[in-house]
Formats: C-alpha cells, sequence, structure tokens
C-alpha cells in the first residue's frame, strides 16, 4: 500500500488528519491490443489500471465474485501498518501501539470487484497484541488488496506558509506533487501477463490532478484550483516572496480562528479531480489518449490561529 507523507505533513495529538472515501462507480473502460496480447483499461475514482492478457480480457462475462474467492476462508477487512514518517503522536495508552489502520467498508463479497462502494478508511489508531490479531495479514488476502494498490496517491494537502495559518493571512493550498502524477507502464517492462509480446511494445498509463476544489469549511464558498497549471515538482508557492505577494491564486484569507471549531480545527474538504491518459509505443512521440477521469473526495481537518503579537 501507498503510506508515502510529503514534507510538511503533520497530524495533530491523537489522530491522523486526512480521511478518504473513494466510492467507485462503474469504469470507464478502453480495449487496446498490445503486440499480441489485448489490454482493458480502466479509470474511476477507485483507481486506474489495466488488465493485459494474451488475446483474452480477463475473466470474460463471469469472473468470480470474492466470496467464491475466499472459498469459504474469513474476510479480514483490515491491515495494519507502521505510522508514516512526520507524524508525531502523543504517547500511546499502556500496553498499546499506535498502528496505521486500513479498513476496506462497503464491500459485497457478492460481487466480483467488491462494489461500487467499497473503498478504504484510514485511521491512526493505538492497538493491543490482541487487537492486532484482528488484523493478521494473510496471504489468501493478498489479491482482494490489490484491487486497492491501483488507487491513486493518499492525498496530502499542503499549507504554505505555515502549516497552522494565522487569521487575516492568506493560506495557499496545493497537493503535495508526489501525490497529484502517476505513471504506470505495462509491456515489455512488466510482461508476466503476456504470453507472447511484440518487442519494443509499451502501454503507458498516467493519472494527473487537473483541478482541485476546495471547501475552507469556514462557511465561505468553495472555490477551484487548477492543479494542473503547476509544474510538475512545484508546489505553487514561492518561498522567497511573503504570502501577500504570490503567483498562486489557490489561497483563502481566515477571518476567525478555529478555536470554537470542533477540536479546535475547521473541517477543509477537497475535491480532487483525476485524469487518466495512455499511450501505447516503444516511445512517447505520440499524443496522450483520454481513458476517463474521475473525482476523489478527501477531508482536511485545519487549525488556524489569531496572530500573535509581541509579548503575547
Amino acid at each position: 500500500m501507498r503510506n508515502r507523507v510529503a514534507r510538511g505533513f503533520i497530524a495533530l495529538s491523537t489522530v491522523l488528519a486526512l480521511l478518504v472515501a473513494l466510492p467507485a462507480p462503474t469504469a470507464t473502460a478502453d480495449t487496446i491490443h498490445l503486440g499480441d496480447g489485448v489490454c482493458s483499461m480502466y479509470a474511476n475514482s477507485s483507481g486506474f489500471g489495466a488488465y493485459c492478457s494474451a488475446g483474452q480480457t480477463g475473466w470474460g462475462d463471469s469472473p468470480p465474485s470474492w466470496r467464491a474467492k475466499l472459498a469459504g476462508k474469513p474476510f479480514i477487512p483490515c491491515r495494519d501498518f507502521p505510522v508514516p514518517n512526520g507524524i508525531e503522536l502523543a504517547a500511546p495508552p499502556a500496553g498499546k501501539e499506535w498502528v496505521l489502520r486500513l479498513t476496506i467498508v462497503d464491500y459485497e463479497l457478492d460481487s466480483n470487484y467488491g462494489g461500487d462502494d467499497a473503498h478504504l478508511e484510514r485511521a491512526i489508531v493505538p492497538v493491543s497484541r490482541e487487537e492486532r490479531r484482528q488484523c493478521l495479514p494473510e496471504s489468501y488476502m493478498d489479491e482482494f488488496w490489490t484491487y486497492f494498490d491501483e488507487a491513486y496517491p493518499d492525498p496530502v494537502l499542503l499549507v504554505k506558509p505555515t502549516y497552522t495559518p494565522r487569521v487575516n493571512v492568506p493560506a495557499y493550498f496545493a497537493l503535495a506533487p508526489e501525490t497529484s502524477y502517476v505513471l504506470k507502464n505495462y509491456g515489455p517492462v512488466d510482461a508476466r501477463d503476456f504470453a507472447n509480446y511484440r518487442p519494443g511494445t509499451r502501454l503507458t498509463m498516467r493519472a494527473m490532478v487537473t483541478r482541485i476544489r476546495v471547501d475552507p469549511g469556514d462557511g465561505t464558498p468553495a472555490f477551484d484550483c487548477l492543479e494542473g497549471m503547476l509544474p510538475l515538482g512545484s508546489d505553487g508557492y514561492d518561498e522567497a516572496q511573503d504570502p501577500f505577494n504570490q503567483l498562486s491564486g489557490c489561497s483563502h484569507v481566515y477571518k476567525r480562528s478555529s478555536a470554537k471549531q470542533p477540536d479546535g480545527m475547521y473541517t477543509v474538504k477537497l475535491t480532487i479531480h483525476w485524469q487518466v491518459d495512455y499511450w501505447r509505443g516503444p516511445d512517447a512521440l505520440q499524443d496522450w489518449t483520454t481513458v476517463g477521469e474521475a473525482d476523489v473526495h478527501a477531508v482536511q481537518r485545519l487549525p488556524v490561529q489569531e496572530v500573535q503579537g509581541i509579548g503575547g
């Protein structure tokens, strides 16, 4: 699973600040021939990818359901991972340790892909040794998690100039660059699914964020930011300039602190718009072709403080 956390992302005290829900409507599909194989591509709000085989497209009209794949074994919907670097937490309760727990929720065992509502929930929680046994990583469960391995990177919202914005000072928003672009290659580089393939033939898929909508959580209207306008590797904020002189238009000025909000933080809602494209061939000299587009929703808890003067 992808558990990367970008620079400057700090969770407060006892909870992971970012919660993600990824409903998965019917995928947008496109089928192409790649050498002697066939690849069926998809893109939806859960992720994107391609299923490639030698002249066949997967299971045809009768893919087995999750229940059939289990063959009577119990479905274990959760897995524990180490807490990512950069997350600061208080000491856990006695006899427990902090883990990043991912849980598959709203799944349907009689579906061959988990159902339209299947998605991951992520939380940092303290668990005992006995509680860890509830989420044992049994090998027969690996294929069910593979479905979610194709998901987009966990969105990480960067807030500049400081993670904790100040009242009446513009706060600039951007996704961490490594969470807004994905590139995948299929073909000779990763030819396990092919009985035969034409040398030099390759399918490359990319997903990139072209727009995010930010609801700042203070009762003011949501606004759009064109992430696709930023160069790759940039978060859009010029550290050499002050907050009142930035080229980025993805900003918001909070007029009140978040002291009276639940947990002392505003709830910022994000709608992240992904576009998925592909090209095929030995190089990328041809135009990209769009497979589909999808929205991913996320929630960020954000503290906002009053500006403190000298002496208090």
